[in-house]
């Protein structure tokens, strides 16, 4: 045990793992904010389409020789969770459908475009890496830090701002709108949201678990509180604590970062789920 105290204490004194441990509780304590409205939406499975439309738009960042693929992927992204959005309110393809063949078909394109013009030799590691962030988290630049941080800081700020008209949308869109809220101003603000907090989680968990980061925090904060304020704390605070805590264990043990978060993740879970049925049971 001290041993491996000594090791942490030591790795902490590195940049790289101070700015995986920065991206990391801010990407997490994001992606929890708005899982929340997600969940609750029943559009927490947009996350995952969404994801593998960034690594398509990566894919083709690659293609075309770009040094700073943030702003095509960010671009691409957020135009498809437009879509996405539209289409699970109104659209001849419904919502799961349009889901799901935006979300295979980035992915085989993206997988496609990588094996046809890759000039690196080991593509099936470049990929494994981008579909379950195994070391990127850990490779990031001081400027990759400050653009996750300012974004990370717009997307609190803007969550903040509106947190009384997303909890309203949230809840009952109809009513919403029957009280002069612009409910489609603001699912396309949540639109524009999720997709930079997918983008930017790309580099912490990887484009295949980023549901994880999204639903997990959010199912775990409503088995132990029913009011939306408490659960938005409780999945902040859950999302940090296992975020760090992941990202600590594993630089300490050496295995793949967005593995090891979500692996915790899912221990949390199952915490949370046996405290809220003693909690329930107790009531009862």
């Amino acid at each position: 045990m001290t041993e491996m105290i000594q090791k942490l204490t030591l790795y902490l004194q590195y940049p790289f793992v101070q700015y995986a441990l920065i991206v990391g509780v801010l990407i997490a304590l994001c992606s929890s904010l708005l899982g929340i409205t997600l969940v609750l939406k029943r559009f927490s499975f947009i996350g995952d389409g969404l994801s593998h439309v960034a690594f398509g738009a990566m894919a083709i960042a690659a293609v075309f020789r770009l040094t700073n693929d943030m702003p095509l992927m960010l671009a691409i992204t957020i135009l498809s969770a437009i879509l996405l959005l539209r289409s699970g309110q109104k659209a001849k393809i419904k919502g799961d459908a349009a889901v799901a063949m935006i979300s295979v078909g980035a992915l085989a394109v993206g997988y496609l475009l990588m094996n046809r013009f890759s000039k690196s030799s080991n593509i099936s590691g470049d990929v494994c890496s981008t579909l379950f962030g195994s070391t990127s988290i850990l490779t990031l630049r001081k400027s990759e830090v400050w653009l996750c941080v300012v974004l990370s800081i717009l997307v609190l700020v803007v969550f903040i701002l509106f947190y009384n008209k997303i909890f309203a949308v949230t809840f009952d869109e109809d009513f919403a709108r029957a009280t002069g809220t612009r409910a489609n101003l603001y699912n396309l603000l949540l639109a524009v949201i999720i997709a930079v907090i997918i983008v930017l989680a790309m580099n912490l968990v990887g484009s295949l678990l980023i549901s994880a980061l999204v639903i997990f925090p959010a199912l775990s904060a409503m088995r132990l509180f029913k009011s939306f304020r408490s659960v938005t704390v409780c999945a902040a605070v859950y999302s940090v604590l296992t975020a760090a805590l992941g990202i600590l264990v594993s630089v300490v043990a050496d295995t793949p970062v967005g593995s090891t978060i979500v692996a915790i993740e899912i221990a949390a879970f199952v915490v949370c789920w046996a405290a809220g049925a003693i909690k329930g049971g107790v009531r009862k």
